[in-house]
């Protein structure tokens, strides 16, 4: 079954969940903050995104955290530990497809389309 990573209350994980929905794709959702980070999948996500693409420095997380705190996030072990400790500096959402090996990271309709197939 294909997975869906993000927070509820996050706008982009609402589109996303209503795009599965129209679409007729049945999918789980684990929400960061109630089950926390799955440390096997976040690795996964980091090897196969890199970590740029999975810490999203455009939220309000980013930009709440300290100048050092940012400064430190300078590759995949740095970002990881930042991931872990700041759930919400992940991108969101990471969708694992079902039938698929490697997950998307962001909303994209289009690229969603023919994976959702």
């Amino acid at each position: 079954m294909t997975t869906l990573y993000g927070i509820p209350n996050c706008d982009t994980v609402k589109r996303a969940r209503a795009w599965l929905d129209e679409h007729g794709v049945a999918y789980t959702f684990h929400d960061f903050k109630k089950q926390g980070v799955p440390e096997a999948e976040l690795d996964r996500w980091l090897a196969s995104a890199g970590w740029e693409t999975v810490v999203n420095r455009r939220g309000t997380t980013w930009r709440r955290l300290s100048e050092e705190a940012r400064a430190a996030v300078v590759d995949t072990a740095s970002a990881r530990q930042a991931l872990i400790d700041n759930p919400s500096l992940i991108k969101r959402p990471v969708v694992q497809w079902s039938g698929r090996s490697g997950a998307t990271v962001g909303f994209d309709a289009q690229e969603w389309a023919s994976l959702a197939r």
